[in-house]
């Protein structure tokens, strides 16, 4: 019974791989809003500064789709220093990269708080918009 378990998971091309597929990476404003939403966290396919530099990125080559496929840059604090994010005692900011498919970081991001709040920008960081509802994300 074993045997047979084990031959129907073979493929038709005679691997052993599964059919589970790793999902589609998550890159636009409204896919990654809504999955920081429902997990309060950024998506897989999110890796920080530190984590892609380990993997060989340097950003002045604009190399990441070469040393990580699928991954983009998030994760990393934001500081806030100009104030144009609303502050609070406890609010810790983070920041990730948004549209990025291959060579150097656009200026698309979204910012996302410790209390629930997800702002984007697409001028680097000049002005934001608050896109925390579901469905706030302009088209």
């Amino acid at each position: 019974m074993l045997v047979v378990l084990l031959t129907g998971c073979v493929n038709g091309s005679g691997d052993s791989s599964t059919a589970v597929r790793s999902p589609a990476p998550l890159t636009s404003f409204k896919d990654v809003a809504d999955y920081i939403r429902e997990h309060h966290k950024l998506p897989a396919n999110f890796i920080t500064k530190k984590e892609a530099g380990q993997l060989g990125w340097v950003p002045a080559k604009g190399n990441l789709n070469e040393v990580a496929p699928g991954k983009s840059i998030g994760g990393d604090r934001f500081g806030n220093r100009e104030g144009l994010l609303p502050k609070a005692a406890s609010r810790v900011w983070q920041e990730a990269d948004i549209n990025y498919e291959k060579g150097p970081r656009g200026a698309d991001r979204i910012l996302y708080s410790n209390d629930g709040l997800i702002y984007m920008t697409t001028d680097h960081y000049k002005s934001f918009t608050d896109i925390t509802k579901e469905g706030s994300v302009p088209e």
